[in-house]
């Protein structure tokens, strides 16, 4: 059966110890599954102290980054590795064995051209790497296909599942997220059938951001394309009630959020449950 989950930035902007803090036992009153935590710094990571808070509250958690600016990976593709692999020792350390998101490049930073031959055969062989090193340590990689305003490199499931397929691993996956496909994918349903046993999360994200079933996601069709490959993996809502001040710029977020942490956790995940129970997910 899949878990349902929470992204951190539901309840905080930044992750440092104390906000770390604040976010599991958040993540832990609202009653969901696990926590997305996102390891934008894994320097200053304090593992040892959010694996025990995880595991007293009985949370799972699954993680995710996006690569900063000086690691951009087709241009910096050793900063990129040792950066990727700095955050899969926090990854391993904290208890979780997913590591997910833009896991190629760094949000905004754009070419005003298309990505090259060169630039995806550099992504595939530093990430084939990667993938090694994860896998090591149990975890899971999953590459999220991002809207073509934030990253040109990966933007569909088609892209990225062909980036799998070059890695040519078998601890890679897609890391789908609804909010990107509402602008790339000519549906929901489709693209996710596509991934089929590939899919190994997914961001369950309205097309504002806010809560699931307010804006013109097709949640319909999302689910129908989740319950025809069987899913069982991580259903995680992705909104936001703060902004990351490190993300903001690349994923364009000016206005403050015009929803509660509350609002969006505790409606956003009865609305998701409701549309799995309806397709026999749960």
């Amino acid at each position: 059966m899949p878990t349902f989950g929470a992204h951190a930035f539901i309840w905080v902007g930044d992750w440092t110890p104390e906000t770390g803090s604040f976010a599991i036992a958040a993540a832990a009153r609202s009653g969901v599954d696990l926590i997305e935590i996102p390891m934008l710094r894994p320097e200053r990571f304090d593992a040892p102290r959010h694996k025990a808070e995880l595991e007293a509250a009985g949370l799972q958690a699954v993680c995710s980054l996006v690569l900063p600016p000086e690691a951009h990976m087709p241009v910096a593709p050793a900063a990129a590795r040792a950066f990727l692999e700095r955050a899969l020792d926090q990854v391993a350390a904290v208890g979780a064995d997913f590591l997910g998101g833009v896991l190629y490049g760094n949000l905004g930073t754009l070419t005003g051209q298309p990505p090259t031959a060169k630039e995806r055969a550099v992504c595939a062989e530093t990430l084939r790497g990667v993938a090694a090193y994860a896998a090591e340590r149990g975890i899971t990689l999953g590459l999220e296909p991002v809207n073509r305003y934030e990253t040109y490199l990966y933007n569909t499931i088609a892209d990225t599942l062909a980036l799998i397929d070059a890695i040519g691993a078998d601890n890679v996956t897609i890391h789908a997220d609804t909010y990107h496909m509402n602008v790339e994918e000519p549906g929901f349903a489709g693209p996710i059938e596509s991934a089929g046993h590939r899919l190994g999360c997914i961001h369950l994200s309205e097309s504002d951001r806010g809560v699931p079933g307010h804006g013109n996601v097709g949640w319909d069709d999302v689910f129908a394309g989740l319950a025809r490959i069987d899913y069982r993996g991580p259903l995680v809502l992705e909104s936001f009630a703060a902004i990351n001040p490190d993300l903001a710029g690349a994923t364009c977020m000016w206005r403050s959020p015009s929803y509660t942490s509350d609002q969006l956790v505790q409606e956003g995940v009865a609305f998701l449950r409701e549309k799995a129970t309806a397709v026999g997910l749960v």
